[in-house]
């Protein structure tokens, strides 16, 4: 038994209970203890790193006479390797064949059952169902290793262990899958964690990852810990643990038995050795015994199993390199290590192998040499795979690499088979090169994993043309799987030699068909494909004719790459490695003469096809292109008249920052809660920063830039930092325009998604060049602005209530923002004045917005303005005293008429009396003097004291030089006439 160090004992407890069954038994009458009722533990070390060993009873009550308390040996004692400590004797002995020990170390290989300390149970997250049972959730045994759980609960492993000496822990896991966050960590006396950044385990290759922590001297408390999130769906592969070994611990009472499958054939054995092939052995074996012809058992057996009849499932072929003649031959082989027979009825024979067949050509960008063999053409050359010829002047040569026949595997190629159980197979060729296409051949295991590996050394300088579009490289590949059962094929693209982050996977039969992605970094060194028949656990090969075919594989701009075609010069081919003089910015190349001719105002350059007038694009609405000819962006501005109404002008500049939003909580099946994290750089220059999303659950740490980005976020409490951050894509990495538009270059926003009756919202419109499977046009974004004005509101940013994920289809994603900044600039239509009433004089002006507002910022509200006015109390006293001297003056005008008129009738009537009554007689006078004073009923005024009116009077008729007034009188005048014309008749 081994000292674990968990404080099970203590001096004077033992002491204690040894007197108390010696004084409680001496009289009873119970037998003498043997050797097999008892055995010897040590007691705790003291002070002096002393201690006592004691012997303990197997059972209670049942003898007496125990052997008494004598001194142990020193704490820091130990045994070697392949020797335990003998408790009788206290000194180290060699471990017996068949049996093994590590000495200090203890190890745990063996996952029939839990091994004794180790403790597991499921619980439910904080952000789970709090209705679902976790307590079945747990890390399971299966044999060779451990597996965790693969629902949505968090399972815990853990095991205690004192250590009388610092040590370590290493173990082996095999952690393929995402879905699942795994973490390490250690806890110490203190209940000391270990750091966080460490404690996350990196993603596995396509094999068993090995670990390794050091380990302090005292208590320490080893944790797995894993939760899944399934969010895409589907099977999640647990994560397995074996070969748990802790260094440290003071000694080991005894040797363990080899398991089946291993022996030892030495005394003194460190650890077993596994049963090679076709044989197998027993428990605590020493040697391996072979089976009989008619079976078969695979490296690590406990048994042999009947030899099945060979099938056509059981062989497959390759073939060979060329020879000097451009002949292959086409061989079979047996699928190693071979389980069937060739004897039984029934039983299928190995085709005979050699046939000789034509070579298939180089592959493009290669020549074929004198003794057949293919190499590669310069740098400044081109090859449809046969020979190599310089490209004309004024072209250049697309590098890369290009595979599409496949006689021999290529040097930058590998492949091998990971097998998920316990194998010591040879077989280290998973894929196999058939001419027209590379397969996978039969494995093992119907679950082994076989993968085939593509490694680049890195990509050529970046040109300025795909700066803006993030294109670095594209790969490209033609494929098929051929299944029966429910097989895998996954993609993955390496960004280390450690990491490998899984871009796509297929389930089940695909007719063949292309897949393209777009490589951003020139930190992807490698590309992976996996194939897995099936997941379920057989050693009989019932689906080894399941496959995987590639057809083609093509990645662009790689270093130490070969041409299959010369271009015309790249109208950005600013490249270091470049032998072309390229266009200017904002040229393209003609077709026939190879000049550059420039582009129409405000289009950008077309990386993808350079050459010709189509090569320039014209740039969407409200954006004006950059200094590179590569892209269209918005200053933020914008500018609409709508109904004939003044020219409304928008500024969204205090929106260009970046601006990262979450979507309404998601759950699971099991109820845990996960968000859609966005980030979105809605416009700005060549200067601005674009939006991020990151994957940090894995060591990948994959960050992809654009103007709109998503990533799914898990809350923190699942973890002890921050929030987990998954499964980054780019939705729109360039801007298609601007515009109050509903739809714009084939992408729709449909006004139904955000209803509104006010102001038109602006619409931004993105693309991403990145396509996927189900978005084969790649994705887009539509981000509405809409104005909202009220004060002291939050900036909202929204999904569609009717697509909570931010998108309906998958590939299309719209947005609503409301914000004061999303309003049209305030200008002098947006408000109004009043005029106050003029009260002592004084008059104010007071402005005020149009109601509802609908702008913001631009020009500001005036301040209230005050000026002098004349009241109106003056005005009706004016009025009232111009009506007054109006009327005086009316009544004095008609008195005086009035007056002039009776003078005048008097005057008649004077002279009709003095002519005696006869109308035609009267005085020859043309005039009549009146005296002053001469009648004093005449009423004559006083010329002396003439009045206003009299002097107005003065003016408007003749006077005399006697002081009369001459009153012309008509009839007098009519009488002389009448005397006159009388004397001339006669």
């Amino acid at each position: 038994m081994m000292e674990q160090g968990l404080g099970h004992l203590r001096i004077y407890t033992l002491c204690a209970v040894v007197l108390g069954l010696v004084f409680a038994y001496t009289s009873a009458d119970l037998p003498m203890c043997k050797g097999s009722d008892y055995h010897f533990e040590y007691t705790e070390c003291d002070v002096l790193g002393s201690r006592w060993r004691v012997a303990i009873p197997n059972k209670a009550e049942t003898c007496t006479g125990l052997p008494d308390p004598v001194k142990g040996t020193q704490c820091t004692f130990s045994c070697s390797e392949g020797e335990f400590l003998d408790m009788q004797s206290q000194q180290c002995q060699k471990c017996a064949a068949g049996t093994f020990s590590l000495g200090t170390s203890i190890a745990f290989e063996e996952w029939d059952s839990l091994p004794t300390g180790f403790i597991t149970h499921g619980v439910t997250t904080n952000e789970g169902n709090a209705f679902i049972n976790c307590s079945n959730s747990t890390w399971t045994p299966k044999g060779e290793y451990v597996a965790s759980n693969t629902d949505e609960c968090t399972a815990t492993l853990s095991y205690a262990v004192s250590l009388k000496k610092p040590g370590a822990l290493s173990f082996e896991y095999f952690y393929p899958d995402s879905s699942i966050y795994f973490e390490f960590f250690v806890q110490n006396d203190q209940c000391q964690s270990t750091d966080s950044e460490s404690r996350w385990m990196r993603i596995s290759e396509s094999s068993w990852s090995h670990y390794k922590v050091e380990l302090s001297k005292g208590n320490n408390v080893l944790y797995w810990r894993t939760t899944t999130y399934a969010l895409l769906g589907g099977a999640v592969k647990p994560v397995l643990l074996r070969n748990i070994q802790v260094s440290g611990v003071a000694y080991t009472s005894e040797c363990f038995h080899c398991k089946p499958g291993t022996h030892s054939s030495k005394e003194g054995s460190a650890r077993c050795t596994p049963c090679p092939a076709d044989t197998y052995s027993n428990k605590g074996a020493t040697v391996c015994h072979e089976c009989e012809s008619d079976k078969y058992a695979v490296p690590g057996s406990g048994s042999c199993k009947p030899r099945p009849a060979c099938t056509n499932s059981d062989y497959f072929y390759t073939h060979t390199p060329c020879n000097s003649e451009g002949k292959t031959q086409l061989m079979y082989k047996w699928i190693e290590p071979k389980i069937c027979s060739e004897i039984i009825e029934g039983a299928v024979k190995l085709p005979a192998s050699g046939e000789k067949q034509t070579c298939p050509p180089c592959n493009p960008g290669f020549f074929v040499t004198n003794s057949s063999a293919c190499e590669p053409c310069s740098n400044d050359s081109y090859s449809d795979g046969k020979v190599c010829k310089k490209c004309p002047v004024g072209t250049e040569a697309v590098l890369g690499l290009e595979y599409k026949w496949w006689n021999t595997m290529p040097k930058n190629m590998e492949s091998s088979v990971f097998h998920q159980e316990f194998s010591n197979s040879d077989q280290r060729t998973a894929w196999e090169v058939a001419g027209e296409y590379i397969y996978t051949a039969p494995g093992v295991q119907d679950n082994d994993y076989l993968t085939l590996t593509l490694n680049v050394p890195g990509y050529r300088a970046q040109s300025l043309a795909n700066s803006e579009m993030n294109e670095l490289s594209r790969i490209t590949f033609v494929f098929e799987t051929i299944c029966t059962a429910d097989c895998r094929f996954y993609f993955l693209v390496g960004y280390s030699k450690w990491n490998n982050y899984l871009v796509e996977q297929w389930k089940g039969r695909n007719r063949k068909q292309s897949y393209s992605y777009l490589i951003q970094s020139n930190h992807t060194v490698s590309f992976t494909w996996t194939f897995q028949r099936t997941e379920e656990f057989s050693m009989d090969r019932n689906f080894s004719t399941d496959a995987a075919k590639i057809y083609s594989i093509h990645i662009t701009n790689v270093i130490g790459g070969v041409a299959s075609q010369c271009l015309r010069c790249a109208v950005t081919s600013d490249k270091a490695d470049s032998s072309c003089v390229p266009c200017p910015p904002g040229h393209y190349m003609v077709n026939t003469t190879g000049e550059c001719e420039k582009c129409p105002p405000n289009t950008y350059i077309r990386t993808s096809q350079p050459i010709g007038k189509t090569a320039c694009v014209q740039c969407g609405p409200n954006t004006k292109r950059n200094k590179a000819y590569t892209a269209c962006l918005s200053d933020c501005t914008f500018r609409v008249q709508t109904g004939g109404e003044a020219v409304q002008t928008y500024d969204f500049s205090p929106l260009s920052n970046v601006t990262g939003f979450t979507s309404s909580p998601r759950f699971t099946n099991r109820g845990l809660r996960y968000f859609h994290h966005f980030n979105l750089n809605l416009c700005g220059t060549e200067s601005r920063v674009p939006a991020s999303c990151v994957d940090n659950v894995t060591e990948s740490g994959k960050v992809v830039k654009g103007y709109v980005c998503q990533s799914t976020v898990v809350p923190s409490d699942i973890r002890s930092q921050s929030m987990v951050s998954s499964q980054p894509f780019i939705i729109g990495d360039s801007l298609m325009g601007v515009t109050t538009e509903t739809t714009l270059g084939g992408i729709s926003s449909p006004a139904w998604l955000f209803p509104s009756l006010q102001l038109p919202d602006v619409i931004f419109y993105y693309k991403s060049s990145d396509t996927t499977q189900a978005c084969k046009q790649g994705r887009s974004a539509t981000v509405r602005l809409r104005c909202n004005p009220t004060p002291n509101v939050k900036d909202h940013i929204m999904l569609p209530s009717k697509c909570s994920e931010g998108t309906c289809d998958g590939c299309t994603f719209h947005f609503l923002w409301e914000s004061q900044h999303a309003c049209p600039l305030c200008t002098t239509d947006h408000y109004r004045e009043i005029v106050s009433a003029c009260i002592q004089g004084i008059q104010r002006t007071t402005y005020v917005w149009q109601q509802p507002l609908q702008c913001y910022g631009g020009e500001s509200l005036p301040t209230q303005k005050v000026s002098a006015c004349v009241s109106m109390d003056f005005w009706l006293k004016f009025g009232v005293s111009i009506g007054l001297i109006a009327a005086v003056l009316l009544a004095s005008l008609i008195c005086y008429f009035w007056k002039k008129t009776r003078k005048l009738q008097y005057k008649y009537s004077r002279l009709m009396m003095s002519s005696g009554g006869k109308e035609c007689e009267l005085p020859t006078a043309d005039s009549c003097a009146i005296m002053e004073g001469e009648d004093a009923e005449d009423d004559l005024m006083d010329l002396t004291h003439k009045s206003f009116f009299t002097k107005i009077k003065s003016f408007s008729r003749e006077r005399t030089s006697d002081g009369f007034d001459s009153v012309p009188l008509k009839s007098s005048s009519r009488h002389q006439q009448d005397e006159e014309e009388e004397e001339e008749e006669d």
